[in-house]
């Protein structure tokens, strides 16, 4: 079940925000975030320039997951392992508030976020 118009609005305001505060303007051409919604989750994606690529090429990897389970209206934070693989973020793998998750993920006690 996808998520509803009210949902994709908190979502946009919410990550949206997140993803435009996350990196100081000076240093967006270098790294930036963006982010996705799959079915019932939202994924954030680091955006960078294309190592060998042509000018304005970016390369766009996902490194974190939200997916929220409405029979228990959590939020279930993961992360990307280098095998391409999600993994649930055990230190803290539910989060009440949207908020709390990206909290979570920008604290990244564990270095599976930003290394």
């Amino acid at each position: 079940m996808a998520f509803s118009i009210e949902d994709i609005g908190e979502i946009d305001q919410v990550v949206g925000q997140w993803c435009l505060n996350r990196v100081p303007p000076h240093l967006k051409k270098s790294v930036d975030y963006d982010y996705e919604i799959d079915g019932q989750a939202v994924i954030i994606i680091e955006v960078r320039p294309a190592w060998q690529g042509a000018p304005g090429e970016v390369t766009r990897q996902p490194m974190a997951k939200l997916r929220f389970v409405k029979a228990t209206e959590q939020w279930q934070i993961y992360w990307m392992r280098a095998s391409g693989k999600w993994k649930s973020y055990d230190p803290m793998f539910e989060a009440t508030e949207l908020d709390d998750a990206l909290m979570v993920i920008e604290s990244d006690h564990y270095g599976c976020f930003f290394g």
